[in-house]
């Protein structure tokens, strides 16, 4: 199969839902007073077609890069479409940058103009970020955005008659997305729409996709992951989307939503695991699971309550997830599918496929992708969602691209007999213990599954053995600042510490298990916007401890 030539592009898409259905709903947007506002096909065509005739009016360079920075929301997709309907490119910022990283990314893109949207200063990078933005860049504020001494949207759409969109080519220069800097200053890969519609036309081959799915945004849009997840095959299958306001509605939100098409990220999936086992323990749980007459009815009433009843594809990708937690949501009656993909290629490398997904491994090469095992076990593929390189860096362009037209992933992998790919760690992760032995985190870190624990860090470069540091989830770091007894959770870390253990290697073998006390979050720099962590910062910061920590000799220490 291939693209469907009256939906070339994601503008392309835009205008034939907008003509062949445009009563229907396309954008469900919940504002922080309580009102939701839906806005059709018809609607979101308008809007756009209003403001790139704005975006004309200035007369901006041809090709103008513009950026976008905002939480996810329905005028954040609009805008991007307005900047390609004006035959611009757009560049989308992490609401969680801080202050430097986004003037770093304003000034290397030499953005022209920029749309700020949905911002707060609570969540998000917004009290950093507004010292940064350059005085002299003119600024459209979306709905939500923070600032109120700017253009507004709706005056702007207001003033101006729809202008003619200027449809682009699929070899056109699309977006610039910047990685999500999980070492070092993001690289911005540049896209075209072809590249961005692959993920699109892979999918059709795949799972079958149609108008009548449901998805709710909430990961970054700034990155390829909800960008081709949500933004691209909304457009193209012309299915309803939603929005959330914010965490503490973000319940209700999935509730309203009620997707039948769920992303999500290893982070959030053991959220919603530890938020079960909060109200419904597991004990109470393997009771009520092994009651004939009442497993059926006690599954499907968690899954309602999780918001995902009526959910037939989940999705979960950027990060491993342990086996525990997916046969959990399997025995709910949930396929949680894995999905691989890198910025570079848009997402579209390795997926899944319902009734064939073997945990542990990514799956399976997407329709038109190639892969192989390069040099010191590092993964390449060959996709058509290729980037065209990096914005103004050449050289590293020509270093991470063979010249076959391979992308040296940076993960290291295996490839079976029947083309499954199993991610084992990134190439950069490897440390050296001082007895000289090489160390991979991830499938260590993988194997640590116990229900208080959030997230897993393996650390001990030039130590002795490696050590695990680990962070509770909210509700026991609640628990115990109250006064809850930590003895118990102290033999259960033990005895899951033991059991680690017991499959890895000499050399490998967990020292310790340290308790940190200050959350890991993406506002303090030690998760990435997928929620993934930043393993150089957080050894950066618990390195000067670690020495201390191996002279204790405690198999559990508790960080002050």
């Amino acid at each position: 199969m291939a693209v469907d030539p009256r939906k070339l592009t994601s503008l392309h898409c835009l205008y034939y839902w907008a003509e062949k259905s445009p009563e229907r709903t396309y954008l469900t947007q919940p504002y922080p007073d309580g009102t939701v506002e839906d806005i059709n096909w018809k609607q979101a065509a308008d809007q756009v077609s209003r403001m790139a005739a704005h975006l004309n009016s200035l007369e901006l360079p041809e090709r103008s890069n513009i950026a976008v920075l905002g939480k996810n929301s329905a005028h954040w997709i609009l805008s991007d479409l307005a900047i390609w309907a004006a035959g611009h490119v757009s560049v989308p910022l992490y609401p969680t940058l801080n202050g430097d990283a986004a003037a770093y990314v304003l000034e290397h893109s030499k953005a022209k103009l920029l749309f700020l949207g949905k911002l707060d200063g609570t969540a998000d990078g917004w009290n950093d970020i507004k010292g940064h933005i350059p005085s002299d860049l003119p600024i459209i504020s979306l709905p939500m955005s923070p600032r109120d001494d700017t253009p507004k949207w709706i005056d702007v759409i207001a003033r101006h008659e729809p202008a003619a969109p200027k449809l682009p080519s699929q070899d056109a220069l699309a977006t610039i997305v910047y990685t999500s800097g999980s070492t070092g200053r993001p690289k911005g890969v540049m896209h075209n729409f072809g590249s961005m519609m692959s993920v699109a036309d892979g999918l059709q081959q795949m799972f079958t996709v149609t108008s009548e799915d449901r998805m709710l945004s909430y990961l970054p849009l700034a990155h390829v992951a909800e960008r081709a997840a949500v933004e691209t095959q909304s457009l193209y299958f012309g299915f309803h989307t939603y929005f959330a306001d914010n965490l503490d509605t973000f319940q209700q939100d999935l509730q309203r939503a009620r997707p039948t098409l769920f992303f999500s990220v290893p982070r959030l999936w053991m959220k919603f695991y530890l938020g079960v086992n909060a109200k419904l323990p597991p004990k109470k749980q393997k009771l009520l699971f092994s009651i004939p007459f009442v497993r059926s009815v006690v599954k499907k009433k968690v899954l309602k309550q999780l918001g995902l009843d009526h959910c037939r594809a989940a999705l979960t990708g950027a990060a491993p997830l342990s086996e525990e937690i997916i046969l959990w949501y399997r025995n709910l009656g949930l396929e949680l599918l894995e999905v691989y993909g890198m910025t570079e290629n848009f997402g579209y490398s390795h997926a899944s496929r319902p009734g064939r997904a073997r945990i542990g491994w990514v799956g399976e090469a997407n329709p038109g992708v190639e892969h192989r095992i390069g040099e010191g076990g590092e993964l390449e593929v060959k996709s058509p969602g290729m980037m065209m390189g990096y914005y103004q860096n050449e050289e590293k362009t020509r270093e991470d691209v063979t010249a076959d037209g391979f992308l040296k992933t940076g993960d290291m992998g295996e490839i079976d007999a029947s083309g499954y790919l199993k991610i084992t760690g990134r190439v950069k992760d490897l440390f050296k213990t001082s007895k000289g032995k090489y160390v991979v985190p991830v499938p260590i870190e993988n194997r640590f599954n116990h229900p208080s624990v959030e997230v897993v860090c393996v650390a001990g470069a030039n130590q002795p053995q490696p050590c695990l540091m680990i962070l509770l989830s909210e509700d026991v770091r609640e628990a115990l600042s109250n006064g809850m007894d930590r003895a118990e959770l102290e033999q259960e870390l033990l005895k899951e510490l033991g059991a680690v253990n017991e499959e890895c290697e000499a050399h490998e073998k967990i020292s310790f298990v340290v308790v940190v006390k200050e959350p890991w979050t993406m506002e303090n720099g030690m998760l990435t916007p997928t929620m993934k962590i930043k393993r150089n910062v957080i050894e950066d910061t618990y390195n000067r401890k670690m020495d201390s920590w191996f002279e204790q000799k405690r198999k559990v220490v508790w960080e002050l």
